[in-house]
């Protein structure tokens, strides 16, 4: 069996996404590019994006025709023929973590980050060399508790080192509230990446200004 959860990230998405759910993809699709920022064909970051989407659609979504979430029905759907090898495998995938991450510590084959919202750490297994990545910075990310340990998957939202204390600030601010509402601000914060991306002219710290609307 793979050591790699990537296979079987995109068998669940492939799992996930017959012709028959066609109407029900394009509709989740529409909803989460309206929070996060549509994205066009010219677009450096679609890939990145188009692959944060599926993940979202198979592991956090509840689709109406299953009563849960895609990853969990075929965790279930394993536990009735497959091995228990393969049902830990695919049970993985209902128990991701997704959200904003501020990185600790950066070393040869691991990564430790701390959510900015649940402030708990996580060990990742990553023998990548992170190119661009400092101890300081906040991502959107995902991890995955495949194989023992946690493993990042292939969709990332990085946001520019000069505005992490921005982010990490209003995270605080939100938690001194009663507005804490946490995926509407990694949508938010992705949304305002992506402005970064088009409009190289404007300066950083002002798209991530949070007490105004993006533009």
């Amino acid at each position: 069996m793979s050591t790699s959860a990537q296979p079987w990230m995109e068998e669940l998405i492939t799992w996930a996404t017959p012709a028959a759910n066609k109407d029900d993809l394009l509709l989740a699709r529409k909803e989460y590019f309206h929070r996060t920022g549509e994205v066009f064909d010219d677009d450096r970051v679609l890939e990145m994006r188009m692959a944060a989407f599926l993940e979202h659609y198979v592991c956090d979504r509840v689709a109406p025709h299953l009563g849960g979430t895609p990853a969990r029905a075929r965790y279930l759907e394993a536990l009735k023929a497959e091995s228990s090898e393969r049902c830990a495998a695919w049970r993985a995938f209902s128990q991701t973590v997704h959200g904003l991450f501020e990185v600790k510590k950066l070393a040869v084959g691991s990564v430790r980050v701390q959510g900015l919202f649940s402030h708990l750490d996580f060990a990742i297994a990553e023998r990548r060399q992170l190119v661009g990545l400092a101890e300081g910075d906040v991502l959107e990310c995902r991890l995955i508790p495949f194989g023992g340990v946690w493993r990042f998957s292939s969709a990332w939202c990085f946001h520019p080192h000069r505005v992490a204390k921005h982010i990490r600030s209003h995270a605080r601010h939100l938690q001194a509230t009663s507005l804490v509402d946490e995926p509407a601000f990694v949508a938010d914060c992705a949304h305002r990446a992506l402005k970064v991306e088009r409009y190289r002219q404007i300066a950083v710290e002002k798209i991530y200004d949070f007490h105004n609307h993006l533009f």
